[in-house]
This record gives structure tokens, sequence and C-alpha cells, in this order.
């Protein structure tokens, strides 16, 4: 497959590395200082972008203190879905500032929008892009009102099937919009690297001919990594200053060096992939005449017949290959040939070796 978009200044797919975004989520713990530090400190990590997600606790869910209501299990067991999102949401007052920041900073900036009002906000903007949630990958009618802005969506699949998946890709598909990313993702908060399944988003992307990458929730680096190598063309990752600041998103999310760390493991892995390649490397060259060939082991007399006693396979590599042992045994020397000479066929034949 060989498709590309465009975000920003940054083009991403088929042959270009992994595209790593940034995700802010509410680690900023309703401190738009330490937004605007998130924003620095992904900037300085090497990300293409950092993404914000646009909801008020009213946008998303409703005040009620039924069972229904509550987180059962998880890192959020026990708290109410309206004060949840209440604690983690991003003030719409902030939007403006921080798109203007990022946009100073030279870095991306874009959003998950959970409602049609937040693509309406996120338009005035100028968002470049939008992210659906995993948990919003059902709401085609929200999906549609993404794609027809025309911009590059990239949805994140979590807890959706097979079915699910390819209504929303065809909800994007009806609007005429085909800047597609996929994000094989698995909603557990965190997410244990043992039920990651990487190789999922290869067949995303056979099965269903889009891009695809990986939202990632697990701790550390490693499947981000992992990912990147199966050719992800996106990296999700969510971003905090310091892990011991707590917040909702903190316990999965990296710190500044942390992710600085992804960025550059990201690009030797991507860098790693190459071409399918069976010539000799740059690197190789010198390294080559280290490899066996036949030699004499033993003095030799001209007329003396060559045998296991007195040559050998053995490094280094100027000789006569090895795999001409057997033809070269019992053959007599033209010449006097000194112990740790390598042999040629000159030496054992008047004539070239065909």
């Amino acid at each position: 497959m060989n498709k590309s978009i465009k975000i920003g200044k940054d083009y991403l797919g088929s042959g270009y590395p992994p595209y790593i975004i940034a995700e802010m989520s509410g680690n900023h713990n309703q401190d738009i200082n330490k937004a605007l530090n998130i924003i620095d400190a992904a900037k300085d990590a090497g990300a293409h972008a950092v993404k914000l997600q646009t909801y008020t606790a009213d946008t998303i869910t409703i005040d009620h203190d039924g069972d229904e209501f509550m987180v059962k299990g998880g890192l959020w067991d026990g708290r109410n879905l309206y004060e949840l999102y209440a604690e983690a949401h991003t003030p719409w007052n902030w939007h403006k500032d921080l798109f203007d920041y990022a946009r100073k900073k030279d870095i991306t900036i874009f959003s998950s929008p959970f409602d049609r009002t937040a693509i309406d906000l996120l338009e005035n903007l100028n968002a470049p892009a939008y992210k659906i949630a995993s948990f919003e990958i059902i709401d085609l009618p929200l999906i549609r009102y993404a794609a027809e802005t025309g911009k590059p969506l990239i949805m994140s699949t979590g807890i959706a099937n097979q079915e699910e998946i390819a209504e929303a890709i065809e909800a994007v598909y009806e609007t005429g919009n085909e800047n597609l990313v996929i994000l094989h993702c698995v909603s557990g908060y965190p997410s244990d690297p043992k039920e990651a399944n990487l190789k999922t988003m290869g067949d995303i992307a056979r099965r269903f001919d889009v891009l695809s990458g990986l939202s990632d929730h697990s701790h550390g680096i490693a499947v981000a990594v992992a990912a990147t190598a199966l050719g992800a063309s996106v990296i999700e990752k969510h971003l905090t200053l310091d892990r011991a600041e707590g917040g909702v998103d903190s316990a999965f999310s990296l710190e500044p060096q942390e992710f600085a760390e992804l960025v550059s493991a990201c690009k030797v892995a991507h860098d790693a992939l190459g071409d399918v390649n069976y010539d000799l490397k740059k690197s190789e060259l010198a390294t080559q005449r280290f490899r066996r060939s036949l030699y004499a082991v033993a003095n030799i007399k001209k007329g003396e017949m060559l045998t296991e006693n007195n040559i050998r396979s053995i490094r280094p590599g100027l000789g006569i290959k090895p795999k001409y042992y057997d033809e070269v045994l019992g053959q007599k020397a033209c010449q006097d040939i000194a112990r740790g000479t390598p042999l040629s066929w000159d030496m054992l034949r008047n004539e070239d070796h065909k």
C-alpha cells in the first residue's frame, strides 16, 4: 500500500517515519500553565503534534448518580462519570491560547472532539485534523460531521469490532473524505502489552485499505517501538510533566524524558526497517575480509599434495572460498607455499579455475 496524507507540515504514511502524537488529555490538572508546559515538552521531545480533548462534562454525559454512571474497576474505579469528566476536561476558553501557543512553538496542534459543538469550536481555530476517540467510533453522525470538514481524520478502534470499524470507515468515505488513519487501540488504562496484538495493525491496513497505527496506553515505550517496527504510520501516547503530580491519565503517561526516548527509539526502529536488500552494506566492506577461506597451515613444497593436514578453512577470507575445499584436496602445489598463505587457483594449476 502506497498511501500518504498530510497534517500541518508533515506527511505520514508509506515511506515516512511514524507521526508521533503527544496526547495531553487531562494531564494539565486544570492549570493552563501546565498545559502550556506540556506543549513545550512535546516540542522538545520531538513529537510531531500535541493533541487535546474537546468536551465538557455536560457534552459527554449528564450529572446523574445512577449506578450505570459509575466506573466499575480499573484506574477510575468508583468514580462518577460526570465528576471524572469535569476534572479531566480542557476548558474551552483555553483552546485559542493553546492553539496560538503551539503554532508559535511550531508544533502542530489538534484535538479529539466529542460532539458537534466541539467540532464547530475547533473549526473556528482552523484545526488541521481531527481525532475520533475509541469510545466515539460508533458515533457515526459525529464522524460524518468531522469528515465533512475535509480535514484528515484519525480514529482509534478501542473496543470496536470489525463491523463497527467498517461502519466508521464507510461513514468517512461517504463524505468524500479519504484522508483517514485507523489506530489499533486497547482501551485498558493502563493496557497490558500481552493484550496489544500488534499484528492487528497490519490486518487493519490490508482489510480496510487504510493507513494504520497505534494509540498506546501501556506503560513504557516498548509496545510503541514494536508497532513502529511493524509499520505503524502513527503513534499516539499520553504525555505528562510529572506522574507524581497525579491526574486522571498520569498513571499510563510518559514523562518528558521518556517521551523523548520514545521519539528517538521509534525513529531508529523505522530507519532499521529499510528495504529488502541482500547486497553488501557499507559497514560490511571492512569486515568482509574476515570471512573464512582456504589457507596453507603448514609449509607445502612444489609438487606436494594438498591434504587436510596442510590446508584448512580459517579466517581471514583472502583465499579460495571454503566451498571448494573438497576440490582442492588431492591437488598438487605448482609452487612452494609458505604456512599462512591464502590459497589461490594459480598455486594449484596452470589454468584459471572455472
